[in-house]
């Protein structure tokens, strides 16, 4: 009422004569007439701006609600003033259609993993647009990017079945594994018991060739006299048998008496003396 104004700090004045703008005031202390005079002041300070909640169509067509918050200070305070009816709602126009363009450009899930490109985009697409209004956006940022609730269960009954499906290949796979290190397992038993054997049975023929060689190479060097031992001892066993007849070669006859054990039958009766028939060659 007295004509004084004060501009306060990060502020601007707009003087206006009789309804019409004038000249501009910085901050400070300002004199002017009341009822011809009018001091507005304009903020210059960042303000940050939320916008609601709105939905936006995807490439694929899928609804997603989309959250934005951005930050905004005035540039120019006489195009803020004069030049628009509501410069901030004009501008947050402007970043909405943008934000739809860019949106609408993207795949569901591309667009739900790339808000930091979305952000960067949409820096870029508003640019110095939103100058007409007198305000410069300083930062834009993607809070939420939402599907609607059927597109949701519609990605969770996917995801369910993802996941089983590679439990279930995971599970086939791990079966696989356990049968063929089974077999494998098996496999190898069955080769080292082979070969096992294998070795034993040639050990075992190795033994009884180097027997029958030793044999042999002992028959080779023996004597007449050997044999004809061997012959006595096996007609004394022959005698110690209880049989009542013994068959003996026609030119080993005249050694029966030789033979200690045959005497000795004879002696004590086991066995009855018989004149031995020789078959007369021919």
């Amino acid at each position: 009422m007295f004509g004084i104004r004060i501009v306060r700090q990060n502020n601007v004045g707009l003087v206006e004569t009789l309804g019409k703008y004038k000249h501009s005031v910085t901050s400070g202390i300002h004199f002017y007439l009341p009822g011809i005079q009018k001091i507005r002041t304009v903020s210059l300070a960042m303000s940050p701006l939320a916008l609601p909640n709105y939905s936006v169509i995807t490439k694929d067509n899928a609804d997603v609600s989309a959250s934005l918050t951005l930050n905004y200070h005035v540039t120019n305070a006489v195009k803020y003033q004069y030049e628009n009816t509501d410069s901030v709602e004009s501008m947050a126009q402007l970043v909405r259609g943008h934000l739809r363009d860019i949106i609408g450009r993207m795949d569901l899930n591309q667009a739900l993993g790339s808000t930091a490109k979305i952000n960067l985009e949409l820096a870029t697409a508003i640019g110095d647009l939103t100058d007409t209004y007198g305000i410069n956006v300083d930062r834009t940022n993607i809070d939420e990017l939402t599907p609607s609730k059927a597109i949701q269960s519609a990605m969770d009954k996917q995801l369910t079945a993802d996941r089983e499906r590679i439990a279930a290949i995971a599970k086939a796979e791990g079966e696989a594994k356990s049968i063929e290190l089974t077999t494998k397992a098996k496999n190898n038993a069955l080769m080292a018991t082979a070969t096992a054997e294998a070795t034993a049975t040639r050990t075992r023929a190795d033994a009884e060739k180097y027997r029958i060689d030793t044999i042999n190479s002992s028959l080779e060097s023996a004597t007449k006299e050997f044999f004809e031992n061997q012959s006595i001892s096996a007609f004394s066993d022959l005698a110690k048998s209880p049989a009542n007849v013994v068959v003996v070669p026609n030119d080993h006859v005249a050694d029966l008496g030789q033979i200690p054990a045959v005497g000795a039958a004879l002696k004590t009766g086991l066995a009855t003396p018989a004149t031995p028939q020789v078959p007369t060659s021919k």
